[in-house]
């Protein structure tokens, strides 16, 4: 694993001294990326394991029973329809960059989900996630969704924002 997980550029933001965002301007990438935060907030966290990953905190890393429901759910299909991937592991394939998804990316994916889980603690892996996941066009990040979407910061969203945010990153192309 690389020292600094992600070295992407930053939007620049300005908030005033109560958190509210009075403005900000778009990264040299072109994506709207606001800094990392060190916590995922509570309700966009229980959405998120609840539709991603409802065993995060018994795996250490992978979760073979997934893998397992996902290979018969894709033989019975004949077609791709599940990965069976974690966080850790979805988090391992935003710290890769890649959009390759064959069967040797999955064996990387898990090997650098059980190295993640070993360096970080769940609640810096939620927070990880949180910070680098692809919300839509050139949303990237939780705090850069909740305000381009919702217009305030994610502490503050309804269950159903924070559920809506939960699942984009599945289907970014979807908003």
């Amino acid at each position: 694993l690389p020292a600094v997980p992600f070295q992407q550029p930053l939007s620049t933001i300005l908030l005033d001294r109560h958190g509210e965002l009075l403005g900000a301007r778009i990264a040299g990438d072109g994506q709207w990326r606001f800094p990392p935060q060190p916590k995922a907030p509570g309700k966009f966290v229980q959405a998120l394991i609840e539709y991603e990953d409802q065993r995060f905190y018994s795996h250490p890393g992978v979760d073979p029973l997934a893998l397992g429901r996902a290979v018969v759910t894709d033989l019975r299909e004949r077609r791709i329809v599940s990965g069976g991937s974690t966080l850790s592991m979805q988090l391992a394939r935003l710290m890769r960059a890649r959009s390759d998804r064959g069967v040797f990316d999955k064996l990387m994916e898990m090997m650098l989900a059980t190295r993640i889980e070993l360096r970080y603690s769940k609640p810096q892996i939620l927070a990880l996630y949180a910070s680098h996941a692809p919300f839509g066009g050139n949303v990237v990040g939780l705090q850069a969704a909740a305000w381009r979407y919702f217009g305030r910061s994610p502490e503050v969203l309804s269950w159903a924002e924070a559920c809506t945010l939960a699942v984009l990153p599945n289907s970014p192309a979807l908003i």
